[in-house]
This record gives structure tokens, sequence and C-alpha cells, in this order.
């Protein structure tokens, strides 16, 4: 593989390359949290307030990919709001191979499950998440959240699962999703979900995709929290786009 500036060139990989290089660890006894996110050079989060304004072909390539691999996907619901979300699109096939090589995926080929955050059950139930879906949509509230709600957004066809009290924690968060074999955890935000996440120590790894653009105006990062902290990451592979795309991957060190 050629190498420049101890960057792997995209072009050089193959779709099992590509997929080797982000495999989720076998034999998985507790959920592994992998974040991806893309973010300008200058640090934006969004272009035109959403993500998919900073998205590139090699972006395109590794999201799909991602998804591929994992059991859930996860995503707080002010992401679900702002992006428009609907169920995954990925490729039974490709989801079926991977599971076979034990890098993720799944045995039937079905796509992963979308499941949000909302400690008030805040989500319209004619929405495109519960309605352009192959699979049920995963909700993860409080006790608290409204009844009517809840019971709204489960006859819109979701299943709603209650892990606390007044608030979601990442501990109960993880503990519900394990306790249902979801394991291979995919978080796409958005920036108050991951920093939580980070908050709590939880999440394992981050994909990052730079993208070579500089937007300016007043976008906000890709981690939000209360209170600052230090997450050492160790760096596992960086791969260079010919349109200077940078994806790189991080993991705990």
């Amino acid at each position: 593989m050629q190498r420049i500036h101890n960057a792997i060139q995209l072009t050089e990989l193959n779709p099992d390359d590509l997929a080797e290089l982000y495999a989720y660890p076998s034999a998985l006894d507790v959920p592994w949290v992998r974040a991806n996110f893309v973010s300008s050079i200058d640090g934006a989060a969004t272009s035109g307030e959403l993500s998919g304004g900073l998205g590139t072909p090699a972006d395109k390539t590794v999201f799909m990919l991602l998804r591929d691999l994992a059991d859930v996907i996860l995503v707080g619901a002010g992401t679900v709001r702002a992006e428009n979300y609907g169920g995954a699109r990925t490729d039974a096939a490709r989801r079926r191979a991977l599971h076979a090589r034990g890098a993720g995926g799944a045995a039937d080929g079905a796509p992963p499950p979308i499941a949000v955050v909302t400690a008030s059950a805040s989500l319209d139930p004619a929405g495109r998440l519960f309605h352009d879906t192959a699979v049920a949509p995963l909700i993860i509230t409080t006790a608290i959240a409204p009844r009517d709600r809840k019971a709204a957004l489960a006859e819109a066809g979701a299943e709603v699962i209650e892990v606390g009290e007044f608030a979601v924690t990442p501990k109960a968060l993880l503990a519900a999703l394990a306790a249902r074999g979801l394991r291979r955890v995919l978080c796409e935000g958005g920036p108050h979900l991951f920093g939580e996440l980070l908050g709590a120590d939880a999440v394992d790894e981050l994909c990052l995709t730079v993208a070579p653009v500089l937007v300016g105006g007043s976008a906000g990062r890709i981690s939000l929290s209360a209170h600052e902290f230090h997450r050492r990451m160790e760096r596992r592979h960086v791969l260079l786009d010919a349109d200077g795309t940078l994806l790189t991957r991080w993991a705990r060190a």
C-alpha cells in the first residue's frame, strides 16, 4: 500500500481491505461504542446546519461500511429531527459476509435498528424514522416521559424502552442494548449524546472524517459536555482520498 505522510491512499484498498481496517473486535462480551463524525478543517461539525453538508464520496463510503458492520445505530433525538432520519439502508449480502468473518454485520443480512435517546420521548410518530424503515426503531427513554407520547411511538411501530426514572444514563443505555444482543454500537450523534458518552468514559473509538473545506460561521463541535475532560486516544489509521478527505480512526489509549 502506498503511504504518503503516514496516510494510506484510499485507492489502494479494496472493499475487503477497508472492512478489515474497520472491523469490530471479535467475541464481544460488552458493548463496543464507536462514534462516527465528520468535521471541516476549521472544526465545524455542520455546514448549512447539517452534517451532510460536509460529506464527500470517501466519507459516504465509510459511513455505509460502518452501518454494515454495526448491530445498532445510536442517535440523539435532536439529530433525528435535524437530519430527518429514516431506517438504515445497508447491504444485506455484505452484512452476511461480514458476520461470517466475525467482523460485524448480521447472519440474516437485516439492517441494524436505529436507537434514539430521548428522555422526554419527544419524537414525531409520523416521521420517517417510523415509516421509512425495514426494522423497528428503538426509543430509549424514561419512566417520567409522558405516557401518551410513549404510547403513540409504540403504536407507530417502535420498541419503547424505559431505562431510568428521570434521565437516560450511558450505563443504563448500553446495558439495555447489550440485553438485546446489540454490542457493536455505532453512535452517529449528536454532540450532546457524544459528549455524555465521552464524559462517562463509554466511547471505545472515534472515526472522524476531516472534509477538505473551511466553513467559518458559528457551527458547533462534534462533542458538547457540561465539564471538560481529557481522554487519551491512539491513532489506528489515516486514509487519504484524492480530493483531500482524511479518514481517521482513533481508539482508547
